[in-house]
């Protein structure tokens, strides 16, 4: 009985501890040096003793807030935020204070928020990671210029979850060379941008982790509502995986499990107060093409549920060339889920980027973030912000019309902006025709008159166009503004 009633006080003993400590305890990220998103009302949250009073009082605001926290010991508040001028960058200060406590969040600057998640190429830093990530290009450079002080930086650390958890861990830093070194690049040359460009200050929240899969970001209850998506729940909840006790270890496997990451590394974010999302991930669904529009879609509906501010934009990256390891140049099971990726853009308030000039087909990890972070932001500036004579798309297909031998390709007005040019003076590469044989050869392809003419010896009678549209093709063709064409098929062969 004694040894029974020892092994219950040991058990028992964390609990009466941490209730014997319960005090004051601000939300996920409420810290000093954070960037609060302007113009937009705040959630201030916590914890705290059943029944305490908590008094909020934000230099910007003449007014004091006050919360209560419950039976529970949770309580929040809305709090008011202001639209910031151009080239406020001034620190404020928010006083939070009970009877017996109190804590000042200093150096807190009001300005955009965005979130930025997804797998390696989202996760990949300034500097290199050897053997795998060989750092930016020009890192010293670039990690040398990193000092941005009107720029911050969250990074959340790694976790898993079975269930959603209140709390991640990460501490909001000054963008400096030491601290951005460690950050995300595309995050970073995002964030440089966008405040280069508007003036204000930044916070960028990273919640990223390589070689995850889209399901892992997702809620349980956004993958069961789906009969489609349900299937791939249902297959992690039957399998001995889903036994196992589940620690902080990473290992690939863990990765691609359902839930997991959306429970630690998104869900507690949800009172955060946000511009909106970037998204860099795909390499881990590359084989889920059928389906990976809908999951994807699925997922940003679940984000914007969570977070309750409205539609939020969602800004993504299409993947990058690359030859996984077969150099066969006619493969193109690449090319199709990238045609998946670009149905996402179905989805209301959605902007992708391509990236098919600006990749190594030998490296999974091209080391052009700065391209893919300001192509980001160009979105972002145009269609969030309303800045005028922004270019944010390349060449979009429109149509094509067959005359004889030849092939005529047209685009998309908007997308070809001042006109059409390849980024090394030759013909643009990467063209195919096909007759009626369904045998695509390689075209003889020029640009006249913002069109793109086609023609081989091989095709006298065109009936199908293909440009980029296998799974390795560094593309030069594009438009005047550096950005490059969005691949494309008319056939459905």
């Amino acid at each position: 009985m004694k040894k029974y009633l020892v092994s219950f006080l040991l058990f028992l003993m964390p609990a009466l501890f941490l209730q014997a400590q319960t005090g004051l305890q601000l939300g996920n990220g409420l810290q000093s040096s954070m960037v609060i998103q302007q113009a937009k009302p705040m959630i201030y949250w916590g914890t705290a003793t059943m029944g305490t009073e908590i008094h909020i009082k934000p230099d910007w605001s003449k007014k004091l807030y006050t919360a209560k926290a419950g039976a529970d010991g949770n309580w929040q508040v809305s709090i008011e935020v202001p639209a910031v001028a151009e080239n406020n960058y001034t620190p404020h200060t928010i006083e939070v204070y009970t009877n017996t406590e109190k804590q000042v969040l200093s150096d807190v600057l009001i300005g955009e928020v965005w979130l930025c998640s997804g797998q390696s190429n989202m996760d990949m830093e300034l500097k290199p990671f050897l053997p795998w990530l060989q750092g930016v290009m020009d890192y010293e450079k670039e990690i040398a210029a990193a000092n941005y002080p009107q720029i911050r930086l969250w990074d959340i650390k790694s976790d898993f979850k079975k269930m959603p958890v209140e709390r991640c861990k990460g501490d909001w830093k000054i963008c400096t060379p030491d601290n951005a070194k460690d950050f995300s690049a595309v995050a970073y040359y995002f964030g440089r941008e966008l405040m280069n460009r508007l003036h204000v200050p930044v916070g960028l929240i990273t919640s990223s982790i390589g070689a995850t899969t889209c399901q892992a970001w997702t809620s349980r209850e956004t993958l069961a509502a789906d009969e489609a998506l349900n299937k791939i729940l249902y297959a992690y909840d039957t399998s001995a995986a889903a036994r196992e006790p589940l620690d902080s270890v990473v290992t690939f496997e863990k990765l691609t499990r359902p839930t997991l990451l959306y429970n630690s590394m998104i869900y507690p974010l949800r009172n955060i107060s946000l511009k909106g999302f970037l998204w860099y991930q795909g390499e881990s669904n590359k084989d889920n093409q059928d389906i990976y529009a809908r999951l994807c879609g699925a997922m940003i509906g679940n984000w914007r549920s969570l977070f309750n501010q409205g539609d939020l934009p969602f800004y993504y990256v299409q993947v990058a060339p690359y030859n996984w390891q077969l150099n066969d140049s006619t493969a193109y099971n690449y090319a199709l889920f990238r045609d998946a990726q670009k149905d996402v853009l179905k989805v209301k308030n959605t902007g992708m980027v391509v990236t098919m000039d600006i990749a190594d087909p030998a490296d999974i990890h091209p080391r052009q973030k700065k391209e893919v972070g300001e192509r980001l932001a160009w979105n972002a500036l145009s269609k969030t912000y309303h800045v005028k004579n922004v270019q944010f798309l390349g060449p979009v297909f429109k149509g094509y019309s067959v005359s004889g031998a030849t092939v005529k390709v047209s685009f998309e007005a908007g997308s070809i902006g001042a006109g059409l040019q390849t980024n090394d003076a030759a013909a643009p590469r990467h063209f195919y025709i096909a007759g009626e044989d369904k045998k695509f050869y390689y075209a003889d392809a020029k640009i006249v008159n913002n069109q793109v003419v086609l023609t081989s010896e091989k095709v006298k009678k065109p009936v199908a166009v293909r440009y980029a549209y296998t799974n390795y093709p560094v593309t030069n063709f594009g438009n005047t503004d550096g950005l490059p064409a969005v691949p494309f098929r008319t056939d459905n062969w």
